[in-house]
């Protein structure tokens, strides 16, 4: 099973309500801030929604 690293590249200020939630579901609360999730749907879902803000990469677990 893989985990995403997410990365906040892009500050919180001025997004609407909806984004700023899934932000803050995903734990990113400041910029440059990384977090490790697992690969699943709705994570995937979750990223989608703000993928002009996060960066995303795949990382494999051992």
């Amino acid at each position: 099973m893989s985990n995403l690293k997410i990365k906040l590249v892009r500050g919180r200020a001025g997004k609407n309500k909806r984004q700023l939630a899934t932000l803050d579901a995903l734990g990113l609360t400041k910029k440059d801030k990384e977090v490790i999730k697992p690969n699943n749907p709705q994570i995937q879902g979750m990223v989608r929604k703000v993928q002009h803000l996060v960066k995303v990469e795949e990382i494999e677990e051992n």
